[in-house]
Formats: structure tokens, C-alpha cells, sequence
């Protein structure tokens, strides 16, 4: 792609995001709410005088918990507040996220910062299209200035998007609801780049164009309606002429000398969009660029080094949407076929798991059987002698974990296997994963052998290795995941795969 958005990326980035929007509420962060709590019976305040002996202690969960459901009986905004506070501080985003919830409910109308605090969260959360409403209901009822201070810390939050056209998509939809729009050019970039994700093209020309209106010499709004109207192949001459400008104003930037090539490419101009795109992709080595690169190359017809750019695009960004539509157009067969895709896995499996900290090691074994339907995966865990441990059904946004006839369920499931059963096994996007695919949604990395079939897929910080079968059904799958605190180690054996 020949623009970008800026990626804020930083340590702890929970605690940091969520700092700006809580620190002028009424109470402080991490203060213990006992002391703003009214009206709490004597066994109130017991139980929470015992929550913060047991936070000190190292009892986290057992604080929240005991916080929230004290919030819930006595209608005090404040107890969630805590609540929301200890998830925060112990980087539970999803539990943060349901104290938030609270928090908000039982504020009085009129409190923006509890409605703040949940749409952050909401983001960090990866839980776009749900931000959307209470987004717009707290930027309504601010100043100008007061909503364009908020949209710019919403907007650094795009960068960790985990499935960046959602987060697009739902940036446009807040963006689009404010009247009087906003005017800070930082936010009408953005606004436009949201605005062209969601379809909006007309929207994004107009924002783009007001924006060089007022600055000519603005590089990024130049070199991205030049790029648009280059990648729809519209409006040709037009497009050159704003990224010549752009690129003029900056001859070095990759991004606008890879659009330079992009647009060169569409006028015909092969062999010079040929060395412009090489370039680029040498100067900063981008999936977008590696695709344009490939594609040139392809047309050129240099079908080697065509996949040779595209393997390397792979290794950067194998869940880049222009590579991906570019496979899918020049390569399909790097590409699985819904026709091939198998819908149920039976295997065993072994753990093995080592804390570096205290030097102990872990695991254990058992089989297992993974379906899909649809959007809904089931992942049924059994024990070495073949009895029932845990039934598992991931669903978007939510998974549930049926054990012992009780259901417990948490937005993340891995995190749900882990607190629930204590095994690190990585059910989110294991069906994808078993098909030789991405995750959709998350950067990956992908390497292919001679033969064009996945061997190696890097995702979420588990490291993938493949062996398949002269059929190219699935015969051994090795998952490694290495951290500060220690290392994971999971293998999977297939019986048979079911299509």
C-alpha cells in the first residue's frame, strides 16, 4: 500500500492507553474505593478491607471479583471503578473490560469519563463495531475541542488493531456521526483513509482534496488520493501528478515511491514502474510493496521472481489484504480451495511447558477433536485413557468451556483454557491454522517449501511447523511459543481428517 497509518506501539500498552482517559475521574487510579464508599453495611466493608489485604497479598482475581460483585449489590459506581482498576493494573483487558460495563451502568447521567474509559477499553479489546454507539453518544455530548482531543487518543489505538478494517470501519462510523465534523487535519486523514476502507470513496476524495486545499504541499493527503485513484485505475493522469508531487516533496519515502510505481505500472509504464517498486521494497521491505512488486514482475512475465517477491512478502506480512487479493488474482493456488478445506480434526496431542523464573516444567497429553461449522469452533479435550476433560466452543467474541456440567466463558480462549484447565493450548484460530492458513485478523508470517505448500507459519507468537501428507492432509503439527517467563511446546498427531 502506498500510505500508512502511524502504529503506536509500547510496553504495557494497556495501562498506558487507558491512563489519559482515567486520571480526572473522581477517584484516583489504584486508590482503594473503601474510602469513598457510603452507606456500606459493616459486612461491606469487611469485605472490602479484606479484597485489598488480598490484593497486597498477590490476589488479584479474588479482589476484582470480590469488588464487582459488591458494585452489582449496592449499586456504587465506585466498587466497579476498583474493580476495573485491579484488571487494569494486572493487564486483564477483558476483565477490565466487563468492570468498565458496570462502571458505566451505574454512574449518574452526565459522567463522560466511566463511557470514556469503556469505548477505550471496547478498542483494546479488539471490539470495534461494539465502540461505535457509546463512541458516538460521549463525543455528542462534548465541546469541539473536547472530541477531537478524545478522536486523537482513539486514533492512536488503530495502530494495535488486531483486523485493522474494522477498526477502520468503525473510526469512519464515529467520525461520520459528529456534527460539525471535525476540522484538526490529523483526524480528517485519518477520517479519509477509514472513509476509503468502508467503501466511502467519494467521502475520502472529498476529505483528501479539502485537506490539500488547505495545505498543497500536505505529502500524505497527495500521495494518498493519488494512490486511490491509481489502485481503482481511475482518474490515471490525476493520480500521477499528486504522487509526482508527493514524492518530489519527499524523493526517499518508500510509501510514495512504491504508489509511484503502482500508478506507473497502470499507465503502462512497466519497466520503470519495475525499478521504482524495486526501490521501494529496498528501502523498506513492505507485503504492500512486495505484492505490487510481484504482480509487475508477473506481468513481465518473470513468473520466479514474481513468487520469489511474493515468498517475501509472505515472511513480512502473510495476512496483508493486497497480497492476499494478489494471490488470490495471479496465484490461486497458493490460495486453499474451499473444496479442499477440512472441517474436522481427531488427534493427540502433548504439552510440555517450562517457567524460566522458578525452573519447572509442566505438561501433559491426551486427544481431541476440533469441528467447524461455520463460524463456531468445537475443541473436545480428553485424558490419556480417553475420558472427557473439557468441551470447548469458540464463537466470535465470546468462548465457553463446558467441564464437570458447569460453563464458564471469557472473550479470549486461550486465556480460558489456560485459567480453566491450565494448559497452554492455542484454540483461538486453530482451525485456520490446521488447514494450513492465517488467522484472519492478526500479522503473520508464512514460508512456503518448493512446492508452494505452507511449512512454516509465525502468528501470534506461536511458531507453526508443517508436515503433511502426499495428499496434503495434515499429518504432524509442532506449535512452539517462547517468552521471558518461558517456552510452550505443543504437538499435535492426526488420526484422519474429515472433509
Amino acid at each position: 500500500m502506498g500510505y500508512q497509518l502511524t502504529s503506536i506501539l509500547a510496553n504495557s500498552y494497556l495501562k498506558r492507553a487507558l491512563l489519559w482517559a482515567i486520571c480526572c475521574c473522581s477517584f484516583g487510579l489504584l486508590v482503594p474505593a473503601s474510602a469513598q464508599t457510603k452507606g456500606a453495611t459493616s459486612e461491606q466493608v469487611f469485605e472490602i478491607l479484606a479484597s485489598e489485604i488480598a490484593l497486597q497479598r498477590g490476589e488479584a482475581g479474588l479482589a476484582y471479583q470480590t469488588y464487582l460483585s459488591l458494585a452489582r449489590q449496592t449499586g456504587d459506581p465506585a466498587l466497579a471503578q476498583r474493580a476495573m482498576e485491579i484488571a487494569i493494573a494486572a493487564n486483564a483487558a477483558d476483565l477490565a473490560l466487563i468492570a468498565a460495563q458496570t462502571w458505566d451502568e451505574l454512574s449518574p447521567p452526565g459522567q463522560s469519563k466511566p463511557k470514556e474509559v469503556l469505548v477505550t477499553l471496547l478498542m483494546l479489546n479488539q471490539r470495534w463495531s461494539d465502540a461505535v454507539t457509546p463512541a458516538i453518544a460521549l463525543l455528542k455530548e462534548q465541546n469541539i475541542r473536547e472530541r477531537e482531543q478524545i478522536l486523537l487518543q482513539w486514533q492512536s489505538l488503530l495502530g494495535r488493531a488486531q483486523d485493522e478494517g474494522a477498526a477502520l470501519n468503525a473510526y469512519y462510523k464515529i467520525v461520520a456521526a459528529l456534527v460539525p465534523p471535525p476540522s484538526n487535519p490529523q483526524i480528517l486523514y485519518t477520517y479519509a483513509l477509514a472513509a476509503e476502507k468502508s467503501g466511502q470513496f467519494e467521502v475520502m476524495e472529498k476529505t483528501l482534496r479539502t485537506l490539500i486545499e488547505r495545505n498543497p504541499n500536505d505529502i500524505q493527503a497527495l500521495n494518498a488520493l493519488g494512490y486511490s485513484l491509481a489502485d481503482r485505475n481511475v482518474k490515471l493522469k490525476e493520480a500521477y501528478e499528486l504522487i509526482l508531487k508527493a514524492h518530489n516533496l519527499d524523493p526517499r519515502d518508500p510509501f510514495i515511491l512504491d504508489s509511484l510505481g503502482w500508478v506507473n505500472f497502470r499507465l503502462g509504464n512497466n519497466e520503470l514502474a519495475l525499478k521504482q517498486l524495486q526501490d521501494a521494497f529496498r528501502i523498506k521491505p513492505e507485503a504492500d510493496i512486495a505484492a505490487h512488486l510481484g504482480e509487475v514482475l508477473w506481468t513481465l512475465n518473470r513468473p520466479i521472481e514474481a513468487e520469489d517477491a511474493w515468498r517475501q512478502g509472505e515472511l513480512i506480512d502473510a495476512n496483508n489484504a493486497t497480497l492476499r487479493e494478489t494471490l488470490k488474482r495471479l496465484k490461486p493456488s497458493w490460495a486453499i480451495s474451499m473444496d479442499v478445506v477440512a472441517s474436522q480434526w481427531d488427534g493427540r496431542f502433548a504439552v510440555k511447558a517450562s517457567d524460566r523464573p522458578t525452573n519447572n516444567n509442566q505438561g501433559g497429553s491426551g486427544s481431541f477433536t476440533l469441528t467447524k461449522n461455520g463460524l463456531s469452533d468445537t475443541l473436545e479435550i480428553r485424558g490419556p485413557m480417553g475420558g472427557a476433560i473439557a468441551k470447548i466452543t469458540i464463537n466470535p467474541g465470546e468462548a465457553i468451556l463446558e467441564r464437570d456440567g458447569k460453563k464458564v466463558s471469557a472473550i479470549d480462549a486461550d486465556t480460558l483454557i489456560q485459567n480453566t484447565l491450565g494448559l497452554p493450548l492455542p484454540a483461538r484460530g486453530l482451525s485456520n491454522w490446521l488447514n494450513g492458513q492465517l488467522r484472519a485478523g492478526s500479522p503473520a508470517k508464512l514460508e512456503r517449501d518448493n512446492q508452494g505448500q505452507v511449512k512454516r507459519i509465525l502468528q501470534d507468537g506461536w511458531d507453526l511447523a508443517y508436515v503433511w501428507s502426499e495428499s496434503k492432509k495434515i499429518e504432524r503439527l509442532t506449535m512452539t511459543r517462547n517468552t521471558n517467563t518461558g517456552s510452550i511446546d505443543v504437538r499435535l498427531i492426526f488420526d484422519q481428517v474429515n472433509e
